[in-house]
């Protein structure tokens, strides 16, 4: 098992170029399976979730090669199975995302229950309700789940709540259902809307109708196509935060603003600086940070995987910043170990007079002992500590911690970073920082 060793008290500057978004790309490899012949996907990051996703394709007959940098040639017309490999599937969370594209291949499928990072339950029957309503037959066979039907059909469906995977995975089912489908209250997130363009070029047609209302036309076939994928805005986020957190100097190149905007609007109200430009974003360090208040919502608003990173700025904002979680019921995972580091955070829960419509998550899932509000006290003078690392924003998270801690700091368990994080480490010491990678 590897880890990283990091010493502290390290100043950032430089560029960075952000690869292929992760919460894109493997969901691309996935809805190639939605056509016959050879796709080429631009712009992939070199991360686990791509490669995890790579064996899966490989698994059930797809033909899955590099050719060139940062692209992959995806083959899918020979396609041998639709039962998704139980050991390949835990160690992802997009297994259910198979459902759609190989039930008009095959008329079953059969996937592992997800994995991935365990932040609480990732309820699956927003999307189970929505294959249902499309005329999908669901059975829970032990860890298993089989899906089965003779023909999708277009239906009109609304979350009960917001739903990123949820919206992609019913999306990649209605696009070649008889009929019209409707989803209501859809996910906004700009990857969505990146898979949406990708099935459009591919000869779908799917419009948004609203804000949250998504209509799909189905179509009968789809055609392989040449797409780049978008850039990764949670990369963006992480180095910017690694910049102003060390009081440095970095320009991400091809980080859009457009994607980032709440972070940007928090950033400002912070006094952290940012330019942007035609080459991305320049995030910089130019006076002391002040405490704001973050509470996360699905896109538009402040994503909740920005959440953690932002509490390692707020330890150094002067103040008290208050963060309030209300997308995953256990994102605070991470906070014992800042406060090993000397980080000044609370737990509280928030007063909420209608928590069933403020928090995205079901509330029969949530525990009294997980918390969904914390207050950080600034600035604080974090040191050097050992951490385990329990999920992919978190290990970014705990990176940013060291890199401001005096000493040295070890992180355990990194592979959680590398299912997101092309290369995080090397590319951190290309702008200044001192980590080690170390084997076993």
């Amino acid at each position: 098992m590897a880890k990283f060793i990091i010493q502290g008290s390290q100043s950032l500057k430089g560029v960075i170029r952000l690869g292929g978004a992760k919460n894109a790309s493997f969901k691309l490899m996935i809805a190639s399976l939605l056509t016959k012949g050879e796709t080429r996907l631009l712009n992939f990051s070199r991360i686990a979730d791509v490669k995890i996703t790579k064996k899966i394709l490989q698994s059930i007959g797809a033909k899955v090669g590099k050719r060139g940098e940062r692209t992959l040639f995806i083959e899918t017309s020979c396609l041998t199975n639709s039962k998704i490999p139980k050991k390949l599937g835990l160690a992802s969370r997009a297994s259910t995302m198979f459902i759609g594209p190989l039930l008009t291949r095959f008329k079953k499928v059969v996937v592992p229950l997800p994995g991935g990072d365990q932040l609480g339950k990732r309820p699956l029957d927003r999307h189970l309700a929505g294959l249902k309503a499309l005329g999908a037959k669901v059975v829970f066979n032990n860890d298993w789940l089989e899906v089965s039907c003779q023909g999708l059909k277009g239906a009109n469906y609304c979350f009960s709540k917001n739903s990123h995977t949820g919206t992609e995975t019913l999306i990649m089912a209605a696009v070649k259902a008889k009929g019209k489908t409707v989803l209501e209250n859809a996910a906004q997130e700009p990857e969505v809307d990146d898979l949406i363009a990708f099935l459009n070029k591919m000869g779908a047609k799917i419009k948004r109708k609203g804000e949250r209302i998504i209509e799909i036309k189905g179509v009968k076939e789809l055609k392989p196509v040449i797409y780049q994928i978008m850039p990764d805005r949670n990369e963006a986020v992480s180095y910017a935060i690694a910049a102003i957190a060390t009081k440095g100097d970095i320009i991400v190149e091809n980080a859009q603003a457009g994607h980032l905007q709440a972070f940007l609007n928090k950033l400002k109200a912070s006094g952290g600086e940012y330019e942007v430009g035609n080459y991305g974003i320049r995030f910089y360090y130019k006076k002391p940070l002040q405490a704001v208040d973050i509470t996360t919502r699905p896109h538009p608003g402040f994503m909740t995987d920005w959440q953690p990173l932002w509490s390692v700025l707020a330890t150094q904002a002067e103040g008290v910043s208050k963060i309030i979680e209300t997308v995953h019921l256990n994102r605070f995972q991470y906070v014992p170990f800042l406060q090993q580091m000397g980080a000044k955070i609370d737990f509280f829960q928030p007063s909420v007079d209608n928590p069933d419509k403020f928090y995205n998550f079901n509330l029969e899932d949530d525990r009294p002992d997980f918390y969904h509000g914390i207050r950080i006290k600034g600035p604080a003078k974090l040191k050097a500590a050992q951490a385990k690392v329990l999920n992919l924003r978190a290990g970014a998270t705990l990176t940013i911690a060291g890199l401001i801690a005096q000493g040295k700091t070890v992180l355990t368990d990194i592979d959680h970073i590398d299912r997101g994080y092309e290369d995080l480490d090397s590319r951190l010491v290309e702008l200044g920082a001192k980590i080690k990678r170390v084997r076993g």
